[in-house]
C-alpha cells in the first residue's frame, strides 16, 4: 500500500519566487530566507517521495471570484505555472498523478468530504514558490505532485477541525492505494501577515510559533482554534494557515501511532512584509 511518510510545512509567500528568480537570494535582504531552507532542500534530496500532495490556495488564477471551490483536487496528468500578471514563474511545469489523485477523491467522497475535481489548471506561486523553496530551480520537479487547493481567500472558509479531519480522510485514502508509493503531504501559507487596511504589514511572532509549537505537540486542541483568534493575532491572511492542519491530521500520530519526529523547523520575520515559517515532521 502507498504511505505518507511525511509532511512539510511552508509559508508560499510570492516576493520570494520573485527573489529566486531573479538572482536575489544571496542579497543581505534574502539570505537568511533562503538559508533557512538548505536543510529542507538536502533533506529532500535524500528523502525523495514518489509523489508530493500539496494543500496550497489559489489566489484568483485558477478560480475566479465568480467560483471558489471549498476544497479542489487536481487529477490532470500536468500543470502550467501561471501567469499572475507579469508571466508565468521560468519553473518546470509541475507532472501530476491522475491515478492516485483520483482515487484519492473518490475514497475522500465515499468519507464525505465534498471535493471538486479539476482536470485542467494553471498553478500560481502558492504551489510553486514551496517546490523552489524545497528544490531549488531545477530542470523538473523531483516528483509528480498532486494539488490540493483549498479556499482561503473568500470567506466563509473551512474551518481548522474541518482540514485536520480532512487530513486523517487524506491519510485513510492514501494508505487504501494499492501500489507501494512513498508519499508526502505538504501544507504551504502563512504565516502572519495582512495586506490591507489598517493593519497591513501586521506580523505576530508570539502566535507564529505558539502555532508551530502546537501543530508539533498538540494539533487536536490547535484545530479548535476559531477563524477569528486567526484574524485578530494573525492577520486577514494569517487564516492561511489552517492549511497547515491538513497536512498535520494525515500524520501517523492522530491515526494513533507514535509522535512524529521534527526533522527541521525554522521561522524568519520580514520576508516582503510577512513571516516566513517551515517545519519538516517525520512519521515513525
Amino acid at each position: 500500500m502507498a504511505k505518507i511518510t511525511a509532511s512539510v510545512y511552508t509559508s508560499h509567500v510570492p516576493a520570494i519566487g520573485a527573489a529566486l528568480d531573479l538572482g536575489k537570494t544571496q542579497e543581505p535582504y534574502w539570505q537568511p530566507v533562503f538559508q533557512g531552507y538548505d536543510f529542507g532542500k538536502q533533506w529532500l534530496k535524500d528523502n525523495k517521495p514518489d509523489v508530493i500532495f500539496l494543500v496550497f490556495n489559489d489566489h484568483a488564477t485558477a478560480f475566479s471570484l465568480e467560483m471558489i471551490p471549498t476544497f479542489a483536487i487536481g487529477t490532470a496528468a500536468e500543470y502550467t505555472p501561471a501567469d499572475e500578471g507579469w508571466g508565468p514563474r521560468p519553473v518546470p511545469k509541475v507532472i501530476g498523478h491522475p491515478e492516485l489523485a483520483a482515487h484519492i477523491a473518490q475514497s475522500v467522497i465515499q468519507q464525505d468530504f465534498d471535493l471538486t475535481i479539476v482536470n485542467k489548471m494553471d498553478v500560481d506561486h502558492g504551489l510553486t514558490v514551496p517546490l523552489s523553496l524545497m528544490c531549488g530551480q531545477p530542470e523538473a520537479w523531483p516528483c509528480p505532485v498532486i494539488p490540493f487547493a483549498v479556499n482561503v481567500v473568500q470567506y466563509p472558509v473551512p474551518s481548522g477541525r474541518r482540514c485536520f479531519e480532512l487530513g486523517k480522510a487524506i491519510r485513510k485514502a492514501v494508505e487504501s492505494f494499492d501500489k507501494p508509493l512513498n508519499v508526502q503531504i505538504w501544507g504551504t501559507g502563512g504565516m502572519s501577515h495582512q495586506l490591507q487596511g489598517p493593519r497591513a504589514g501586521l506580523i505576530n511572532k508570539e502566535f507564529d510559533n505558539m502555532f508551530l509549537d502546537r501543530l508539533i505537540s498538540d494539533p487536536e486542541g490547535l484545530a479548535s482554534v476559531p477563524h477569528i483568534d486567526y484574524v485578530r493575532e494573525a492577520g486577514s491572511e494569517g487564516i492561511e494557515l489552517v492549511m497547515w492542519l491538513i497536512a498535520r491530521g494525515a500524520m501517523s500520530d492522530v491515526a494513533g501511532g507514535p509522535a512524529p519526529t521534527v526533522k527541521n523547523r525554522f521561522y524568519h520575520v520580514p520576508a516582503s512584509n510577512t513571516a516566513v515559517g517551515h517545519l519538516i515532521l517525520e512519521n515513525n
